[in-house]
């Protein structure tokens, strides 16, 4: 489905490259998407949180994705689990 903001001209563009992706190449540009969201999402950590460490940011990122029940339910009872700083 074309997004509102792109034209069809433009769309068709982007179909015509996708098409010429091999599978490993399309594969790969979801895997590098992948990774820039979650840096953006520690990111955004790192700004709401300043006074964290890594492995506080990397275990806020891991509840936000899991939701606090799942979370708790492989992590345990962490502070971080509750939206409290450890």
């Amino acid at each position: 489905m074309r997004p509102l903001d792109t034209s069809p001209e433009a769309w068709e563009a982007f179909l015509e490259i996708e098409r010429g992706m091999s599978a490993g190449d399309r594969i790969r540009q979801a895997l590098q998407q992948s990774a820039l969201v979650r840096a953006m999402q520690e990111a955004g950590l790192r700004q709401q949180f300043p006074e964290a460490d890594d492995e506080e940011i990397r275990l806020r990122a891991i509840q936000q994705r899991l939701g606090s029940e799942l979370f708790r339910k492989v992590y345990g009872d962490l502070s971080v689990a509750a939206g409290e700083a450890r």
